[in-house]
C-alpha cells in the first residue's frame, strides 16, 4: 500500500518565495535600466529562489508491504530520499494524537521525551497518528496521515497495538 501526502505550505514560505520573485524582478529592471551590476543581483536572487524552493517544498510517501513500512521525502517534485525504513514488528503503539495510549509521549505534558519525526500535511482537516516504533534499537516517535485502508491492515496484523479511535 502507498501513500502519497502533499505538505501544506505554510503562510510565510508563500509570502518569502513572492518576495524573492518581486525583488528579482525589480533587480532585472534595475539592471537593464540602472546599471548592469544589478543583474548579478537578480541572478543571486533567483538562484536562492530555487535553493528554497527545492528546500522548502516537500511531499510525503508512506508504503506498507507486509511488515516493512518505509517514508520517502519527496523535494520540489524531484528528489526522493528514503527517511526510514522500519519494521512493523518493533511498533510500540499507533494512536491518534489526542489518544491515551500516546499521551505520556506528548510535547507537553508527556513523561517520555524520544526524539520526533513530523511527516504530516500540516492540514487542520485531516487527523493525524502517533507512531512510537523502534528504530536502529531507539525508540522514535513518526506523525503521519495515515489512509484508513493503511491502518486497517496495521490493526489487523498487530490489534493489541494500533488504536483507530
Amino acid at each position: 500500500m502507498t501513500k502519497e501526502v502533499h505538505k501544506k505550505m505554510k503562510f510565510s514560505t508563500k509570502v518569502l518565495m513572492k518576495v524573492m520573485i518581486v525583488l528579482c524582478v525589480l533587480f532585472i529592471l534595475a539592471g537593464i535600466v540602472l546599471d548592469r551590476g544589478m543583474l548579478f543581483l537578480a541572478f543571486l536572487t533567483a538562484g536562492l529562489y530555487f535553493l528554497y524552493e527545492t528546500y522548502a517544498v516537500k511531499d510525503y510517501e508512506y508504503v506498507m508491504e507486509g511488515d516493512d513500512f518505509s517514508i520517502m521525502v519527496i523535494k520540489a517534485k524531484r528528489r526522493r530520499k528514503e527517511a526510514h525504513e522500519l519494521n512493523l514488528g518493533e511498533l510500540e503503539v499507533l494512536a491518534p494524537n489526542w489518544h491515551d495510549a500516546v499521551a505520556k509521549y506528548r510535547k507537553n505534558g508527556g513523561t517520555v521525551k524520544i526524539h520526533k519525526y513530523d511527516y504530516t500535511s500540516y492540514d487542520p482537516d485531516i487527523p493525524f497518528y502517533t507512531m512510537i516504533i523502534t528504530e536502529d534499537r531507539k525508540k522514535i516517535k513518526l506523525l503521519l496521515d495515515l489512509e484508513e485502508d493503511m491502518l486497517l491492515a496495521m490493526k489487523h496484523k498487530y490489534p493489541q497495538k494500533v488504536y483507530l479511535s
